[in-house]
């Protein structure tokens, strides 16, 4: 269980961390919730779908099936989609929120990354936080940022009666899978919309979500594919993840 703490130099001036090179970490995660800087790269390889957490409209990647299942991480923890949620490449990093409304960056020091010595150091010698802590921090700060604009994007569609049930049924050899609990874009109320709400609709920058939510859908087939691929496992090698999902973002690890 993750137990993040914040960094402070009485706890790891004189310690080390490791790049992520696990994700098992993510393994039940049938969802992952996506901001919208990089819905443009998510969308190429990934469903998207809107889910509906603490009440609130988000965007989210589907990423299996079945609850509590990620089918794109192996069982070694490698990930073998063709992109990697911001929200996973932080980790074992976290920007948490404190009671004055400030933010803090801490660390999971459940992790297998927190050592004595390693190859990055949280402070530098001159006791500020390192070259690689301080990009980190950036990282996530662009990720908390842009989780505002996105949060105030749902909740003008949710208003704007754009968000819709989707009711998903998978096809596999055992015949359909339904996946339930998701929502999506009402084209046919989009196109409904007067000159007015389709005007503030636009001038919100919500039209990048819509859009690459519609034409994710057509993942949904893919991720059911690979879905039989392992399920069968005739073979000890990997599915084709190119050939599924098509042609990779290069997506770099703190990059949008």
């Amino acid at each position: 269980m993750a137990n993040f703490i914040p960094i402070t130099k009485k706890e790891f001036a004189n310690k080390c961390w490791q790049r992520i090179s696990s994700y098992s970490f993510t393994a039940n995660d049938t969802i992952c919730p996506l901001v919208m800087q990089e819905l443009p790269k998510a969308q190429l390889s990934l469903p998207i779908a809107i889910a509906y957490i603490n009440k609130q409209p988000v965007p989210v990647a589907l990423q299996g099936i079945k609850p509590n299942s990620n089918l794109l991480v192996d069982k070694n923890g490698k990930w073998i989609g063709k992109y990697i949620p911001a929200a996973y490449r932080g980790y074992p990093f976290l920007l948490a929120n404190t009671e004055v409304g400030k933010h803090v960056l801490c660390f999971d020091q459940e992790s297998d990354l927190l050592t004595d010595a390693g190859q990055e150091v949280f402070f530098d010698d001159s006791g500020e936080p390192s070259a690689a802590v301080q990009g980190i921090l950036n990282f996530l700060t662009q990720i908390h940022n842009d989780r505002q604009r996105t949060q105030s994007i749902c909740t003008l569609l949710h208003e704007k009666n754009l968000i819709q049930p989707w009711a998903i049924k998978l096809k596999n050899e055992q015949g359909e899978v339904p996946v339930e609990g998701l929502f999506r874009i009402d084209e046919q109320a989009l196109n409904a919309l007067d000159k007015d709400d389709f005007e503030e609709i636009r001038q919100t920058g919500a039209l990048p979500l819509i859009y690459c939510q519609l034409l994710s859908m057509q993942h949904l087939q893919a991720l059911a594919q690979l879905a039989n691929h392992i399920e069968k496992q005739k073979t000890p090698e990997m599915p084709d993840i190119e050939k599924i999902f098509g042609e990779g973002s290069g997506d770099q690890l703190f990059k949008f």
